[in-house]
């Protein structure tokens, strides 16, 4: 395809158009297994764009991809046509109706986001997805989604009233219910519309068709199919029989997976919130033949959930770091649990359903622990069924669970006898597959673990796929439950519904898209499902040396390999969370951490050059990663980002030099030091308007930053001076190191002087020794050699003096938590650096701990009444938790503590300070901090423990903040020595 004529199509449109090679390979994976390099990648801002694509598309024969999130499991967003990003404008809500229920929306919209619309009215949209927070209902209604509802609300099928799409002559056309009236009169239009009516109504008048679909297709009882298109729902229609139904087109565009027309808006019917009391039973098993065979008996009650997870998936968890947490519910260690959600609006009512659920359970299965969940309880046990997409693609090594017999959905009456020859069949495979989901629909997520870099794994993929799907058609089940056909299973529908009917599925896609330009490939004429994989098959590995130690993911490669496309990084700021802060930003796939992952992964997998890190497009793609660890903890596959963007830079500095600036800002602690020889006279450089206008210049700062001062003296001048403030001013409870990092040390002494002052009143004697700073500078700008120099000489300082009983502990987060994160992998001897973090501490930390053992309490502090609002540093989220500051502002009685629902503040470090990145980072702190920290009253306290947090607060909304350690300093009541 010239690429001068893709290129043309930006003078026809408003949006944005990109065929370069870092869009290509950007776009070229979903969240399946599949890689496909498309054309280029076109986001359109309107309507009136995407008739233009469709239009500049037919006329010369341009595949297009429709896609929104790109979470697809089976390769729907993959292709080799121009992929039509609508994500990124096309999300509003465009008409609501609260008497009848009912939105209209574009189909970018995130169905968290139309929910959270909706909440007010006590309405909501029930499919509920396990990416619900970044997929959205254009999306959906492709795949027709279900998710953990369904038993309760549908699918997306039984959602939509009306759709309305661009047909392949561009025409746009709404889709909705018809009666056979109604239908009539649409056979008379002379339009593509009616063309489109005449054509189904012969095509599916005859009753040895309908006879014929109706004994192929998956039993009618099964609510999850979506086998091929939907003929079915349109058969079972006044139209064609004496079914009592109407006949409504978006049935058959519900699944269709954007093979017929481009959707451009969407009604959907909604349903009144659920009852608001709930209580959740974790049922426990120990085997997945007893765990299923109690479905169909607990299916008798009203449940609103009746989920899987198997013991492959719940050890997927151990090691989370987000998700570990979550499994405070699980007794023993069982094979299987079902989670059975109750819901009732009366607590009497509630107990009711509890103690019929329990009797259940007790005397027609095997279960040998239900737990029982409420409220904060439910919602952490759901997240950890969730997570079981994104937690399976992190098993370590090449070995992974994959997707392509996962979404296979049977009536429940066959549930338990389906599976056990499942497994019998998975035996014979030498296979010990993964179990878990939607127990209570009918279908489990199951699969292979298998090597995708190799030929016999790769046949075996599509031998298990084969024997799967026959086994499939002989319980009239569903080969697709909710995630599409697309190119994983489109190979298999002829054989599952027939030739006549694949006949059928063909016509449909013909009289719909006779130019074959809506994502073709997917449900007929399907490619063979183990071409266009995402990796190369038998390839030999490339060998690559890092200064990192990534043996924690089998090397560089294979980490960001460990992305498997999930998505978990395009979830919106009111979804929460930190992940990705630049990507909410921006809505760029470019800057998230997915695309990140997709340029490294990339980069590696190309044959060996002298530097294969030597590329300018990736370190682009890397620019706006600000390292905050969002991703670390929140991404279910713990793609460590910041981690493999230090990495790169270090290599792709070997063959480019480092700005100046890079070099200033990795080396401030020097600098700042430096800055001593006159205090006050740095200070006024850095103060007075004309100066520092010209320094912030000289240097690439943003001319609206204000430029940090430095403290009249050093924190350890300060100690030399005055050992008297590291000594016990009650009776001691105990020794503790202070690490004195670079920012206390030379910005913010005050803060480190009040850390000595709680410390020391509240018991505790301090040891200061000489060591060196943290290194936190140097690896965020990729100066790795020092780095790991630096984190040597500091763990062979701490490692014999450090102890359980006398610990380090530190002030600045993102300094001290190095210890707890990078210094593993800049270790020559990582057994040494694993063994002091045990003894590492964030101050908050340590203090919250003494809370607990008694050792502190709030006879110690003032009484006096407080209102104060937390945000907390990003690594503190990512490698600790907040909680920790939370407990310490609540040991005074009267101290009133909530937590700012933020992310990142946007600074991270020296990124806000840069000029051109300034934007960015303002508009981050504006998504959820700024405008909390407005809102606050003047009395009220804003705790950071974050330098750059504090600076950013500042700067952005010129209020002070303050450490939580000042905070405890000023609440002391002073001790009489």
């Amino acid at each position: 395809m010239n690429l001068s004529l893709i290129e043309s199509l930006k003078h026809h449109i408003q949006g944005e158009l990109f065929i370069d090679d870092t869009y290509k390979k950007l776009y070229a994976t979903d969240a399946s297994v599949y890689r496909k390099m498309p054309l280029g990648v076109v986001i359109p801002k309107s309507l009136g764009d995407l008739q233009d694509i469709v239009v500049f598309a037919a006329k010369h024969s341009i595949e297009l991809v429709p896609r929104a999130a790109g979470t697809s499991l089976a390769g729907q967003c993959v292709g080799e046509g121009l992929v039509v990003d609508i994500s990124k404008y096309l999300n509003s809500v465009i008409e609501f109706n609260e008497s009848q229920r009912s939105v209209t929306v574009e189909p970018g919209i995130i169905r968290d986001e139309l929910n959270r619309y909706l909440e007010p009215y006590d309405l909501f949209f029930g499919p509920n997805t396990s990416t619900s927070n970044r997929c959205t209902l254009g999306g959906m209604a492709g795949n027709n989604s279900s998710g953990t509802t369904s038993i309760q609300y549908g699918v997306t099928r039984d959602k939509v009233l009306e759709m309305e799409v661009i047909l392949s002559d561009g025409s746009l056309v709404t889709f909705g219910s018809l009666n056979a009236e109604e239908f009539q009169r649409k056979l008379e239009q002379e339009d593509f519309e009616g063309e489109i009516y005449k054509k189904f109504y012969q095509m599916l008048l005859p009753k040895e068709v309908q006879n014929e679909i109706r004994k192929q297709f998956p039993l009618p009882e099964i609510h999850r199919r979506n086998t091929g298109y939907a003929l079915d729902t349109l058969i079972d229609t006044e139209v064609f029989s004496s079914a009592k139904k109407t006949f409504n087109f978006c049935k058959l565009l519900c699944g269709s997976e954007g093979t017929l027309a481009f959707t451009t808006k969407i009604k959907l019917q909604l349903d009144p919130l659920p009852p608001k009391k709930s209580a959740m039973i974790a049922a426990h098993f120990y085997s997945i033949e007893d765990c299923l065979e109690a479905v169909e008996p607990v299916m008798q009650e009203d449940l609103f959930t009746c989920e899987m997870m198997d013991k492959i998936i719940l050890d997927c968890t151990k090691d989370s770091i987000k998700y570990k947490e979550n499994r405070f519910f699980i007794k023993g260690d069982p094979i299987g649990i079902l989670m059975l959600e109750l819901k009732a609006n009366q607590p009497e009512a509630l107990q009711q359903k509890i103690k019929s659920l329990e009797h259940i359970l007790q005397t027609e299965s095997k279960s040998y622990a239900n737990k029982i969940l409420y409220g904060e309880e439910i919602h952490l046990a759901l997240e950890l069924r969730k997570a079981g997409l994104g937690l399976l693609g992190n098993l370590k090594g090449d070995k992974k669970a994959v997707a392509c017999i996962e979404d296979t959905a049977v009536a429940l009456k066959d549930l338990s006898s389906y599976i056990h020859e499942f497994t019998q069949l998975m035996k014979s495979f030498d296979q010990k597959a993964v179990y878990y989901a939607h127990a209570g629909a009918g279908e489990l997520h199951l699969r292979p673990i298998l090597n995708l870099k190799k030929s016999e794994d790769v046949a075996l993929f599509k031998e298990i796929t084969h024997q799967v799907a026959l086994l499939v058609k002989k319980y009239k089940g569903s080969f697709s439950g909710e995630h599409g056909d697309g190119r994983v299973r489109a190979s298999f529908i002829e054989m599952l519904v027939g030739v006549r009917n694949y006949q059928l599925f063909k016509q449909t896609k013909s009289i719909f898209d006779p130019q074959n330009i809506f994502n073709p490939g997917k449900i007929v004429e399907a490619l063979p499902m183990e071409t266009d994989l995402r990796y190369e098959i038998d390839r030999k590995e490339p060998h690559v040396k890092t200064v990192m130690n990534f043996e924690d993911t089998q090397g560089f490669l294979r980490a960001v390999e460990n992305c498997n496309g999930s998505g978990d990084c395009r979830k919106s700021v009111a979804a929460g969370g930190t992940m990705c802060p630049s990507y909410r930003a921006t809505k760029n796939e470019k800057d998230t951490t997915r695309g990140r992952a997709n340029m490294l992964r990339e980069l590696m997998s190309q044959p060996h050059s002298e530097n294969r890190f030597n590329d300018k497009a990736t370190k682009e793609v890397l620019d706006l990663c600000i390292s905050c660890k969002g991703c670390k903890s929140e991404c279910p596959s713990n793609i460590d980002m910041a981690a493999y963007k230090a990495e790169f830079l270090y290599q792709y500095h070997q063959h480019n030099s480092h700005s100046f600036r890079d070099q200033l800002f990795s080396e401030n602690y020097t600098w700042n030091k430096r800055g001593r020889f006159s205090t006050s006279f740095t200070n006024a450089l850095f103060e007075n308007s004309l100066s520092s206008k010209l320094i912030k210049r000289s240097l690439g700062i943003a001319p609206e930053r204000s430029l940090p001062q430095l403290s009249k003296k050093s924190l350890r001048k300060s100690i030399q001076e005055n050992p008297d403030l590291l000594s016990a001013k009650a009776k001691q409870i105990k020794k503790v190191y202070l690490f004195i990092d670079e920012f206390t040390d030379q910005l913010d002494t005050s803060i480190g002087l009040d850390a000595l002052e709680v410390l020391t009143h509240l018991g505790y004697k301090i040891e200061v020794v000489a060591h060196e700073e943290s290194g936190r500078a140097q690896i965020s700008k990729g100066f790795l050699l020092k780095a790991k120099q630096l984190a040597n000489k500091n763990i062979e300082i701490f490692k014999d003096l450090v102890s359980e009983e006398s610990p380090l502990i530190g002030i600045e987060p993102s300094a001290i938590l190095s210890f707890r994160d990078e210094y593993f992998r800049l270790a020559n001897a990582p057994e040494k650096a694993k063994k002091l973090a045990k003894h590492v501490f964030l101050i908050e930390e340590f203090l919250s701990e003494e809370i607990k053992k008694g050792n502190i309490t709030s006879e110690q502090f003032e009484k006096a009444s407080q209102t104060i609002k937390i945000h907390a540093h990003c690594h503190q989220k990512a490698m600790s938790s907040i909680k920790p500051t939370f407990d310490i502002l609540n040991i005074p009685e009267n101290y009133k503590v909530t937590v700012i629902s933020s992310g990142c503040c946007g600074m991270a470090g020296s990124f806000g300070y840069e000029k051109e990145h300034y934007e960015v980072s303002m508009q981050i702190g504006n998504h959820s901090l700024f405008p909390a920290v407005r809102r606050a009253a003047n009395a009220t306290i804003i705790a950071a423990n974050g330098t750059s947090c504090r600076h950013q607060i500042y700067d952005g909304t010129q209020k002070k903040s303050m450490h939580p350690i000042s905070i405890l300093k000023n609440a002391l009541i002073k001790v009489k020595v």
